[in-house]
């Protein structure tokens, strides 16, 4: 359980709230085992005055106490659900809160090695079986041992040689219980993996039913799911067959334990020197047979137990993990508008690509600078450079002259303006899609989220929608374009009034035209904002500042347009043939 021990903090945190949840399960159990000494008291009383008319007022009197001690158990044993259970459901909130921070947290690189149906079965299912721990594995573990420590004291009050012959299969019962709880723990990690290769898959083909559809791949991948599922099924059943087999053992040897009581019990009654009477048998039985359940629980108890501690390994694993990208300081940070790269080189760590080599550049305040390459030049990795999604593993990254890994990245972010390569438009409406832009709650008026939509020329698009901006985007921006995406993608970043603005090929989907349109109105409101133009055409870049050809990582080129016109090399090469494409078309 060394896994588990993570959740001690959370113990501590609601320590009250559990110790009231233990003293209930104490006064339950006391209510509980006293009930057998009514039953003892009857049968005793039964069996030496069987007049009717005298047993009659007994019998209503003992029922009557029996009655009041099941209320007393009852009542308690609610208050111990009201305050167990729900210590499990708050720390279940914190984990999830914890992990979910932590997702937060992690650098750009974690999520290019990890799958996203995993991450979500780590903050969804494996959360799941530790909250099964955390509530009723607890709760029946503690009653098991009030229990017992209660019924064996009181067992032993009336008869201990007669309590030594009943507990004589609890040995063997311990033994099973070490011998199956291994089995259930590995069982319980292959299970949980192979859920995790499910949910991969599941969210795979939600992603890409497009493609999916489009190549006639549902046999592929309802193959794939079959042949996971299958496995899936052969483990749990395993499992299955693990607990089935100890369930009725555990109840095997709690009937011998029956057994044993009332033959030995019979025996010790006829001896002179022992006080055994009926009473105290049947009692012993009542003894035993209240122990059946939590004896018999215990093997359920073990499977959560088990389930909990391979779930919770994974999330330590996860939640050990150090992001490489930390904020290093809390010190405010006023962007002032230049950026300089100095030497930069960097080599992807899972493929060995490098993408950028001795790379040098700077823009100044106001500034535009765009950034031209062939697919697989480096020109997105410049841009994850600057927003610092991962550090250069040589040169540096200077922002007003300092180095970017000791400024703060918080502030930084915030004064920045980003619209990626790959647009992802949240399942919500144009409005709240737009207004994820601000770096604040504060009141937006819908005016300044047209007027934002009408620089990205997409207004008279969704004007026309019936909801307009309270259009409700399918995931990922479904019902829209892929131009008009990337339109409302441009408008969540210039919403923010950024200092620095970078574009990431994000206008790839639109035409020509449409692309003047935007960047004219663009350069309107970017009088006094540096940006970074990333893309693979020249209609896109052709007025900024500065152009920096990029190929294989290195800087092979740098001037203006005409200047780079003039010098007949491979932006000349790039322009001329676009430009035949276009005028193809």
């Amino acid at each position: 359980m060394k896994s588990l021990r993570y959740l001690n903090k959370y113990f501590i945190k609601y320590k009250w709230r559990l110790l009231l949840g233990v003293l209930f399960i104490i006064g339950s159990n006391f209510f509980n085992v006293n009930m057998p000494l009514i039953v003892k008291k009857a049968v005793n009383e039964f069996e030496s005055n069987f007049n009717v008319a005298d047993w009659a007022p007994a019998a209503f009197s003992l029922a009557g106490m029996y009655l009041l001690l099941s209320i007393g158990q009852g009542v308690f044993l609610f208050f111990t659900r009201q305050t167990i259970i729900m210590v499990s459901r708050y720390i279940e909130f914190d984990l999830k809160n914890e992990i979910y921070q932590q997702y937060q947290k992690l650098s750009y690189n974690f999520y290019k090695k990890n799958n996203t149906g995993d991450l979500m079965n780590r903050i969804s299912e494996d959360v799941t079986f530790v909250r099964a721990y955390l509530g009723p594995g607890v709760m029946y573990t503690v009653n098991l041992v009030t229990l017992f420590t209660f019924t064996i004291v009181f067992m032993m009050r009336e008869s201990v040689e007669l309590t030594l012959y009943t507990l004589a299969p609890l040995p063997l019962m311990s033994f099973i219980i070490y011998k199956v709880s291994s089995i259930v723990n590995k069982q319980s990690v292959q299970v949980q993996t192979q859920q995790s290769k499910i949910a991969t898959l599941v969210q795979e083909t939600f992603s890409g039913i497009s493609v999916l559809k489009a190549y006639k791949g549902g046999k592929k991948f309802q193959k794939d799911f079959n042949e996971n599922a299958q496995s899936y099924l052969s483990k749990q059943m395993d499992l299955v067959k693990t607990n089935a087999f100890f369930m009725p053992s555990i109840t095997f040897l709690i009937g011998l334990s029956v057994i044993l009581t009332i033959y030995y019990g019979g025996i010790l009654s006829y001896d002179a020197q022992n006080d055994l009477t009926s009473g105290t048998i049947v009692a012993f039985i009542f003894y035993v047979n209240m122990l059946t359940w939590p004896f018999a629980s215990l093997g359920w108890v073990v499977s959560i137990i088990q389930r909990a501690e391979a779930s919770q390994e994974r999330i330590n694993e996860f939640l050990g993990i150090e992001p490489k990208i930390q904020n290093s300081t809390k010190k405010p940070f006023d962007f002032q508008g230049n950026i300089e790269f100095k030497n930069v080189s960097y080599t992807y760590p899972n493929s060995g690509i490098e993408a950028i080599k001795d790379l040098s550049f700077t823009i100044k305040n106001g500034e535009t600078l765009a950034v031209l390459g062939r697919t697989g030049a480096g020109k997105s990795t410049v841009v994850n450079l600057l927003m610092r999604q991962f550090d250069p593993q040589e040169g540096k990254v200077l922002i007003d002259g300092e180095d970017l890994r000791t400024i703060n990245l918080d502030d930084f972010r915030k004064q920045s303006g980003l619209v990626p390569q790959e647009v992802f438009l949240f399942s919500d409406t144009i409005r709240n899609n737009v207004m994820f832009g601000m770096v604040n709650d504060e009141e937006i008026s819908d005016e300044e989220i047209i007027e934002s939509l009408k620089t990205t020329h997409v207004w008279h698009n969704i004007k026309e929608f019936k909801e307009g901006l309270d259009t409700v985007l399918g995931e990922r921006g479904v019902n829209l374009s892929g131009g008009q995406k990337q339109r409302v993608s441009i408008s969540r970043a210039l919403i923010r009034n950024p200092k620095l603005l970078i574009l990431d090929d994000c206008l790839s989907a639109v035409d020509t035209d449409t692309e003047e349109i935007i960047l004219t109105n663009l350069k309107g409101r970017m009088k006094d904002v540096t940006a970074l133009i990333v893309s693979h055409r020249v209609s896109t870049i052709r007025n900024a500042d500065n152009i920096l050809v990029l190929d294989n990582g290195q800087k092979i080129e740098e001037g203006t347009h005409d200047e780079l016109l003039a010098l007949d090399g491979i932006y000349a090469d790039i322009y001329h043939k676009q430009l035949i494409e276009e005028e193809q078309k």
